[in-house]
């Protein structure tokens, strides 16, 4: 039986080192009054231990103009690390005490790190709330790229003021906008961080929220302006793509290993004559096949990586057609980048996302594109496109990127060929994966929030403790251990490795099929 070496608890994979001891209260107080380049502190105070949380010293401020932060200093036992989270959709609060792993500082200060957040330099109603960007070039450069690089340097000079040292690594993580932060920060900002975890990660910004989901949304507007597939029948269109899909790994176990190995069509669940709860009429048998394909032109030209992941229906509700009384995000993401943060200037609140033209409007994202994107599908290659990663592997630095196969929002094909991509620059695979890996988890929704389908949630996987053996010990991760949980949590479902791309996981043959030993990761599923 082999070994799992991820499986150890995580917070035994970081060492803590002497530091200082923690400094009187009225030191932690004192931060408030430090002098820090265009930066204004507005308050710094202990908070106690509660719960699973250590006591710490918070730091509140902004940097000029507008980017807030919060900063969490442990008062006892700081590991000797930096932590920061990234946040999600168009940010716009100070998401401090998020629960979970996604964009969540928190889970560093339970491993005694210092830990920094922000809002990416802007307040929102809500993450889907765009307007603050409107003919707005300095939120919109704050948003796409100064925000995270501006709290990490605040966030370094208040640790090292307040523990009289430097720290010892550097860590960031976000998912989704945050995992788009984290390529960026690769990219553009290579010495900021030693590790960088990059979830789910939007890195074509404007190829996504305004190509594709103006594609899905206008996919799924009739001629009388309401949507054309009902929620209703996701669960007809989500059995019928399992029962063609879940046995192509060579196994059937609720699990679709790689949606691009699927080949189910719509057309085989249309009607006869009429509507019926059974069957899916032409328009939306049409509405699907838009869906699964992914957004072209009148040329035929595809214009972002591939379409909605089959096997992801179950989310659908959630993101594409709405629940009751609670709506599709999708066009609502949509509805506010396109309006406010997509081109210059700005279309403003009247454009409606059926405006969008498939053969003029995606052309003109491309000033807003070299401030958001981390990457870039070219339509005309069919390649991703993206700038210089030499600086962060030169400096020693680690990505580790994860995505959810079922990810109906930020789709995986573009992860999936940024990555191919990077390889290809990169001297190819093997030199590629010294210093960035890629995991795709079969099953897992949007950054682990759909918990409901057969994947995992954020917490079901520890990227962190698989960073920090890379980082600190040389320690390159083969492969993370996933855990299923049902009820309250504690009860696990089934474990099972997910491989360094392009590896799988594989069935051995034998044994209980919900124990990750019974697996190997090998090229290809039987």
């Amino acid at each position: 039986m082999r070994s799992l070496p991820l499986v150890i608890p995580a917070v035994l994979c970081s060492v803590f080192i002497p530091v200082p001891s923690a400094r009187a209260a009225q030191d932690c107080a004192s931060l408030a009054n430090l002098k820090i380049e265009n930066t204004n502190l507005l308050s710094s105070t202990e908070v106690p231990a509660t719960g699973d949380l250590p006591g710490y010293c918070r730091v509140l401020g902004f940097v000029r103009p507008a980017i807030n932060f919060e900063v969490r200093l442990p008062l006892q036992s700081w590991n000797g690390k930096f932590y920061m989270a990234g946040c999600g959709g168009f940010c716009g609060t100070l998401d401090a005490d998020r629960p979970g792993f996604t964009n969540a500082m928190n889970f560093g200060l339970r491993r005694n790190y210092a830990v920094s957040t922000m809002d990416s330099g802007h307040w929102g109603t809500s993450v889907l709330d765009g307007r603050w960007a409107m003919n707005n070039p300095v939120a919109q450069m704050d948003w796409g790229q100064r925000a995270v690089t501006e709290t990490a340097r605040i966030t370094k000079s208040l640790l090292k003021s307040y523990y009289g040292t430097e720290q010892r690594k550097s860590y960031f993580v976000g998912c989704s906008t945050g995992g788009r932060m984290a390529a960026m920060e690769a990219l553009r900002y290579p010495k900021d961080f030693d590790g960088i975890i990059s979830g789910a990660p939007a890195l074509d910004y404007t190829g996504l929220v305004a190509t594709f989901f103006a594609w899905a949304t206008k996919a799924n507007t009739g001629p009388d302006g309401k949507p054309i597939f009902a929620s209703s029948k996701v669960k007809l269109v989500q059995d019928a793509v399992y029962a063609a899909c879940d046995e192509k790994d060579g196994l059937k176990d609720g699990l679709i290993s790689d949606p691009r190995q699927c080949d189910f069509k719509p057309a085989s669940l249309q009607c006869k004559a009429g509507n019926a709860p059974d069957c899916l009429t032409e328009a939306e048998v049409g509405a699907l096949d838009k869906w699964y394909r992914g957004p072209v032109n009148s040329k035929g030209q595809q214009l972002y990586p591939g379409g909605l992941p089959m096997g992801s229906e179950m989310h659908w509700p959630r993101w594409l057609t709405g629940l009751g009384n609670a709506p599709a995000l999708m066009p609502l993401f949509a509805q506010d980048f396109i309006r406010y943060m997509a081109f210059e200037p700005s279309a403003g609140p009247t454009f409606k996302v059926t405006d969008f033209d498939f053969d003029k409007d995606p052309a003109r994202t491309a000033p807003l594109s070299r401030v958001y994107n981390a990457a870039t599908f070219n339509p005309e290659t069919g390649d991703m496109v993206m700038g210089d990663i030499s600086a962060f592997r030169q400096a020693g630095g680690k990505l580790l990127v994860y995505h959810g196969w079922s990810d109906a929002l930020v789709t995986p094909q573009a992860t999936v060929e940024f990555y191919e991509a990077l390889a290809k620059k990169s001297g190819g695979l093997g030199a590629t994966q010294e210093f960035a890996r890629l995991f795709m988890v079969p099953g897992m929704d949007h950054c682990g929030i759909g918990t409901d389908g057969p994947g995992i949630a954020d917490t079901g996987i520890d990227p962190l403790a698989a960073l920090e053996q890379w980082v600190e010990e040389g320690k390159a991760p083969s492969e993370l251990v996933a855990t299923k949980t049902g009820g309250d949590g504690n009860q696990t479902l089934w474990r099972r490795p997910v491989c360094a791309y392009p590896k799988v996981a594989s069935y051995t043959g034998s044994g209980d099929v919900t124990d990750a030993t019974n697996f190997t990761c090998a090229d290809r599923a039987p």
